[in-house]
């Protein structure tokens, strides 16, 4: 913002603006301009010649007046200083780095990873030559000459996961009979923490689910994995898993799992 500063001549009528008593326009002027107040203003008020505290007075007045931060303030008045002239010393915007390897080349390893169900990197990128060299394969002529570091970084790319992987958080569900509530151990062994993650989808298929039961008391942990939460799949694996445990079963808590009071419920 520039300020019609015809009225203040005196550091007395800068400080009573910055209290709020003086009466002033403002308006707004290009960068050009404010360069040109910012010189006249520090002309006009002797900058240098002042004394610490009517710098700082001053330079609070400048900050209000043009809306520079402090440090910009601090450049310019150090540029006017220097060469009794403010300009604009930024250079032309620096360009971006090219990027190398492009959207067609996630996509054709994407491909090649379906096909082959995603070796390893060395393989992948051996797989690329040939595709270009002895196929003529023209999608595949740059990854051919990609490193195998950086072709692992196109596997954890945004555009590959977002085509290949799919991650989908366990939704709960409401149990209309029961009551969730925690197990009091009381310091005895036996009562187990239940709860299921599940892996994500890869490439339309659907991924395991892990089953994970940890003792409150004693931390010791059994984890198995099924394919599908359902009883289908859930009782061998459950079966197993409390047999695991050194120590009687007392009772286990999970979301939406009844708790069980005695070792024959469970």
């Amino acid at each position: 913002m520039t300020l019609h500063t015809q009225s203040l001549t005196s550091l007395d009528e800068v400080r009573a603006f910055l209290d709020g008593n003086a009466t002033v326009t403002f308006t707004a002027p290009e960068a050009e301009e404010r360069y040109r107040w910012l010189e006249a203003t520090l002309r006009q008020f002797r900058y240098e010649a002042l004394k610490r505290a009517d710098k700082g007075l001053l330079q609070t007045y400048l900050r209000k007046v043009t809306g520079y931060s402090r440090a910009q303030l601090t450049r310019l008045i150090g540029q006017w200083r220097h060469a009794r002239r403010i300009t604009d010393r930024r250079g032309p915007p620096v360009q971006p780095f090219a990027r190398r390897y492009t959207a067609a080349d996630i996509n054709a390893l994407v491909t090649l990873d379906r096909l082959h169900q995603q070796l390893s990197e060395p393989a992948t990128k051996k797989l690329a030559e040939r595709a270009a060299t002895m196929f003529g394969d023209p999608a595949y002529a740059r990854l051919a000459k990609i490193s195998v570091a950086h072709l692992y970084n196109l596997r954890a790319s945004a555009g590959y996961q977002r085509q290949r992987g799919h991650h989908e958080p366990t939704r709960p569900r409401n149990v209309p009979i029961g009551e969730r509530r925690r197990p009091q151990p009381d310091g005895q062994p036996g009562y187990l923490r239940v709860d299921s993650v599940h892996q994500g989808d890869w490439d339309g298929i659907k991924g395991l689910y892990v089953i994970n039961l940890v003792d409150a008391v004693t931390q010791f942990e059994v984890v198995v994995a099924v394919e599908r939460i359902s009883e289908h799949f859930l009782i061998p694996a459950l079966q197993q898993a409390l047999e695991a445990f050194p120590f009687v079963v007392r009772g286990f808590h999970s979301d939406n799992v009844l708790t069980a009071e005695s070792s024959s419920d469970v």
